[in-house]
């Protein structure tokens, strides 16, 4: 059987690899100069490196393949993945260096699945002033001031998701990973597009899930394919966009049931095409980002009784102060431990362990030089989970936080030590969103249910971020105070 798994996912890393060869190659070549470039080794032929790369990626510690080769050749090496030479980097430094250069010395290089399933016009793939301007817009039309400006906004975003939440029976089995996407999902096409309809909702999180699958998948569209499935999936999504654009257009509803798209509209001059593919990088990436910290941050607390205990306290604390269940911005801001689980939950899970980039011209970082087209990643997973940063990086230790020595390496926008958002000019601009989300949503599930895991379970970053087997809890009702 082993040897079976094995062999499956052999041949299927050659025609990824083989096939990512013949689409992210481009006529253009590295220069050929004399250069020094970091060290490292070609790997197997045409495979290079991609068959070590996919089984490190895919299991619970995916900077696996990198910490080889760091002890070897150290923190910035060269190697051959996807049939590109490719220089990797675990080095805090290089990975900011590389982030805060985008646009001028590096830009984005991906999948062209990933290119076609976001879109031409994505924010999250174009380049140049069209990127400067689009994540601009992004920025402001994320910003926490700005939704907290509508009065409803706290509000709705809870009434959302106690609706999911409220819906558990007592004693009910639930795939969480199942229910923190829709839950996300619910919120992001709430916020974005003003849609609050449960049978729209469904259909959304069920695009959204083919969507996600082919994001990295080979790009044969035929029936069969995950490709083919989620670029039908993107044709959907997009043709209700663009129907709410016309809805918009014609007032057929209350201009307040169009989210962020609506602002959009009102406040920029962009084609609908544009504003399309704007709203679904949105729906992708706070997608995503939401509801996999989500989950993984329930399945390390009921690994951690201790964490889940201190948690449980701070929130009953607050709930304690509260008629109702509808929190106000002051509770957020009380959630200081509910914080700390967050970041060490987005140190150990984080969604985006490693970034594609491809240098725009020859680069030139202390003793090496990076042609002009090779391949960049910068693993920013490698340095979350590197011992000599953090101590015992493997494990899930809220606590480190609130310590002094790392107060600067928490913050995300100014430490190389922390990029779980990722960083310079295409760092997400929902991230305040996000950790909003994900901290209302803690403090909901945890005083309103008790669990207990039915079936063990480990975390996979590919195709993209997710456990294995979706995380299975029994949950109890919490008897209300008399």
């Amino acid at each position: 059987m082993e040897g079976n798994l094995f062999m499956i996912a052999s041949i299927t890393i050659a025609i990824f690899a083989s096939f990512l060869f013949l689409r992210l190659s481009r006529k253009r070549k590295p220069n050929k100069i004399s250069v020094k470039l970091p060290p490292g080794e070609k790997g197997l032929p045409l495979i290079g490196h991609s068959l070590k790369w996919y089984n490190a990626v895919s299991s619970s510690n995916p900077p696996s393949f990198v910490k080889e080769q760091v002890k070897r050749y150290g923190r910035i090496f060269t190697c051959n993945l996807f049939g590109r030479l490719a220089v990797v980097s675990a080095d805090p430094a290089f990975n900011r260096y590389i982030m805060h250069n985008e646009g001028k010395l590096f830009q984005s290089s991906y999948p062209k699945s990933f290119r076609d399933l976001v879109g031409k016009h994505g924010v999250i793939v174009v380049h140049g002033e069209q990127q400067r301007k689009l994540h601009g817009i992004s920025m402001k039309m994320m910003r926490l001031e700005k939704l907290n400006s509508n009065s409803n906004f706290l509000g709705e975003l809870q009434r959302v998701m106690l609706q999911m939440l409220n819906s558990f029976r007592d004693g009910e089995v639930i795939v969480l990973q199942d229910v923190c996407r829709k839950v996300a999902i619910n919120l992001m096409v709430n916020q974005l597009l003003g849609v609050s309809s449960e049978s729209e909702i469904n259909e959304m999180a069920c695009l959204f899930s083919d969507f996600v699958d082919g994001c990295l998948s080979v790009p044969i569209n035929l029936p069969g394919f995950a490709y083919h499935t989620a670029m039908k999936a993107r044709e959907l999504i997009i043709v209700k966009i663009k129907n709410k654009i016309e809805a918009w257009r014609h007032q057929t509803e209350s201009a307040s049931n169009f989210g962020v798209l609506g602002r959009l509209l009102e406040e920029e001059s962009l084609p609908d095409e544009v504003v399309a593919d704007f709203i679904i990088n949105l729906l992708f990436a706070g997608n995503e980002t939401t509801a996999k910290t989500m989950v993984f941050a329930v399945y390390f607390l009921t690994q951690c009784p201790n964490a889940l205990e201190q948690l449980l306290d701070e929130h009953e604390k607050i709930r304690s102060t509260r008629n109702g269940d509808i929190l106000a911005w002051e509770d957020y801001k009380a959630m200081t431990f509910t914080q700390c689980v967050i970041d060490e939950t987005l140190r150990l899970g984080g969604i985006a362990i490693w970034l594609m980039r491809e240098a725009k011209e020859d680069v030139q970082y202390y003793d090496y030089t990076i042609p002009r087209g090779v391949f960049v990643v910068p693993f920013l997973s490698a340095v979350h989970l590197d011992e000599s940063i953090y101590s015992g990086a493997l494990q899930f230790n809220p606590w480190r936080w609130m310590k002094e020595e790392n107060r600067e390496k928490r913050n995300w926008r100014t430490s190389p030590c922390f990029s779980p958002f990722g960083g310079g000019a295409r760092h997400c601009p929902g991230a305040e969103l996000a950790q909003l989300q994900i901290a209302f949503f803690l403090h909901h599930f945890v005083t309103k249910y008790t669990w207990m895991q039915l079936k063990d379970d480990r975390m996979s970053f590919f195709p993209s971020a997710r456990l294995v087997n979706g995380l299975q809890l029994r949950v109890n009702k919490v008897a209300e105070a008399p």
